[in-house]
């Protein structure tokens, strides 16, 4: 068994990659392995991920991140990286996103092989500093591993990446049965922010409505500082009747309300591996998405496990909605394939993938 340290930039805030950090270092400490999850900073609000962790956690900087660090502070991080990683065995250092790389990498002594990570797709990179910092960083690394194939080789041939891998996000858990389809419920999970774009996927269930008959609704699951614009938007597309903004729902009770929906909707302007696509179809329920990344088209095989729309397209978005708003058979048809296609990214075959990663680095 080996020792691994996964470090971020703030470990415990309530986001996509602390999340994948944490379920597979439960998972991972649970099979024997000597994990360690260090925060480079504090969080503002911190979450709690797991309620009885198997692994050791640590917070360098009591400050948040964003905030400067003094030269003082530098000198003491660099201090207390040097004593933890002087405790470990030798193993791997998994570095969870470009800024921990950078801030990270000359720390490590030669004990802990490092691992990068980037949990977003190459076309986001692609339009960020992110692909300069990949570029310049990630291939002096033992591996560079990404979230889906497509995205492991557009690194790999854009950014120049020998070492490009690819390992998914998992699946924290897997649902005893599935949702039966028969509500007339599209589902909007996420944050209510920009990015997301909620504001397409309102329009384009606008246009479904007009074309599908029934008393079909857009139930949008989270909380942002977009409600209000959305909740006008809803009225200036005339199914403000039809849009319920549910706020925040625990993730111990997301399961009952993808049980209770028929369709999701992702309408982000860019996504590395989505898992809300993934807990969706692990209830299966199929979804339509714009096609934005590699991870994306990894859980949504368009006519097969859900359906795709060019990026930006809200007329093909709506139209692949009302598809699938316009026929329950279809819906468990896709359903029931993309409940099959998700269960290679299950936990323990995603454990299994990282313990095959470390092998192959042993090598």
């Amino acid at each position: 068994m080996s020792t691994v340290l996964f470090a971020c930039m703030d470990a415990d805030t309530l986001g996509g990659i602390q999340r994948v950090t944490h379920t597979v270092a439960q998972g991972l400490a649970g099979r024997g392995h000597e994990v360690h999850v260090l925060g480079l900073h504090r969080a503002e609000s911190p979450f709690r991920y797991v309620e009885r962790p198997g692994y050791h956690r640590h917070v360098l900087h009591r400050t948040p991140m964003g905030a400067k660090v003094s030269r003082l502070g530098a000198r003491r991080e660099r201090r207390m990286v040097a004593d933890l990683c002087r405790r470990l065995d030798p193993g791997f250092a998994v570095l969870t996103s470009p800024g921990a790389v950078t801030r990270l990498r000359s720390l490590l002594p030669g004990h802990l092989l490092p691992i990068g990570q980037y949990h977003g797709s190459y076309q986001h990179a692609r339009g960020s500093w992110h692909l300069g910092s990949v570029r310049g960083h990630y291939g002096r690394l033992e591996k560079a591993v990404f979230v889906s194939d497509d995205d492991a080789w557009l690194f790999s041939e854009h950014a120049l990446l020998p070492n490009a891998w690819s390992i998914p996000n998992p699946l924290p858990a897997w649902p005893a049965r599935a949702a039966d389809l028969a509500a007339h419920r599209v589902l909007g999970v996420g944050r209510l922010e920009g990015v997301k774009r909620f504001d397409r996927l309102i329009s384009a269930f606008a246009l479904a409505c007009r074309d599908v008959a029934g008393d079909w609704e857009l139930h949008l699951i989270g909380e942002g500082e977009d409600r209000e614009r959305l909740r006008e938007h809803a009225l200036a597309c005339e199914i403000a009747d039809r849009v319920v903004f549910r706020g925040a729902v625990p993730a111990t009770e997301m399961g009952r309300e993808y049980l209770a929906g028929s369709v999701l909707g992702l309408s982000s302007e860019h996504e590395g591996l989505p898992l809300v696509v993934a807990e969706a179809a692990s209830h299966g329920v199929p979804a339509v998405a714009f096609d934005v990344s590699g991870g994306v088209r990894s859980l949504v095989l368009d006519r097969r496990t859900g359906a795709l729309a060019p990026p930006a397209d809200v007329d093909a978005f709506a139209a692949a909605l009302a598809r699938l708003m316009a026929s329950e058979r279809e819906r468990r048809r896709l359903g029931a394939a993309a409940r099959a296609h998700v269960e290679a990214f299950r936990l323990e075959r995603v454990l299994d993938r990282w313990e095959a990663l470390f092998e192959h680095i042993l090598r």
